[in-house]
């Protein structure tokens, strides 16, 4: 019997000292925990994972890591989303992962009118008074929380033939090529207005696909999946946009 215990504890031994091994090695090529950045991008579909697309959050993922950040990257886009439904929903998907730095961009849905409804819609379905003060609140729940922000203005839009046929109405302009964002550029423009006010970081990715779009050879409809989504090009724009900023935010909060 004695033979038997002092074999169980031999065995439990050996046992506790390999998981204890085990445990070290897994440390050691694994960042603690604490040494984590945790990042949160929250915005709506041009946020969200689609299909097989690489979207920016796993660009950020990816390669943060590689320049000596590690980070867990929380991608809380939602289709579809408005500001309005960003607020009721900033608690569960975006404070509850105890971020230190938020991503948000939110506008294109904000700014919609949809004039394919019956009757047809006559206003943006959120408008740029309250899409304003949505940015606000979030911003600044965060900023009680000392968690990091970052603002990006939504891409900007182009027209193609399913677009059209939906959108193709007052106060939209289906002949002008800049006709799908007659609404979206004054959201843009209130989002660079409270990123100035609210002394946080801007990322204007409206403005560089439009930028992009008047050099030659190139167009805004090389950035987009679907004259509203950014495919792996505009992904990867948006990415090479975020990247600095995220280091020098990251950099001011390590001093």
């Amino acid at each position: 019997m004695i033979h038997r215990a002092a074999s169980f504890l031999c065995c439990f031994s050996l046992l506790a000292g390999c998981l204890l091994c085990l445990t070290l090695q897994a440390a050691d090529k694994e960042p603690a925990k604490a040494d984590q950045v945790t990042i949160v991008t929250f915005g709506d579909s041009t946020t969200a994972t689609r299909g097989p697309l690489v979207v920016y959050s796993m660009l950020l993922a990816q390669e943060l890591p590689a320049a000596g950040i590690p980070v867990k990257v929380v991608n809380s886009g939602i289709g579809g989303h408005t500001t309005q439904q960003a607020v009721a929903r900033f608690e569960k998907d975006v404070l509850q992962h105890n971020p230190d730095l938020v991503v948000i961009q939110y506008g294109i849905n904000d700014s919609a009118v949809d004039v394919w409804r019956d009757p047809p819609a006559t206003k943006s379905r959120v408008s740029v008074e309250q899409y304003d003060a949505n940015l606000r609140k979030m911003i600044r729940q965060l900023k009680e929380k000392q968690v990091a922000v970052i603002l990006m203005t939504p891409n900007s839009l182009r027209w193609i033939p399913r677009l059209k046929k939906l959108y193709g109405k007052p106060p939209y302009d289906p002949e002008d090529p800049q006709g799908f964002n007659v609404l979206l550029k004054s959201y843009a423009a209130a989002v660079r207005k409270i990123a100035k006010e609210e002394h946080v970081p801007l990322v204007d990715v409206y403005a560089a696909f439009e930028n992009y779009d008047k050099q030659p050879n190139q167009a805004a409809d090389d950035l987009l999946l679907d004259g509203m989504h950014p495919n792996t090009k505009g992904q990867r724009m948006v990415a090479d946009l975020l990247l600095p900023q995220i280091k020098a935010v990251l950099a001011t909060q390590n001093k």
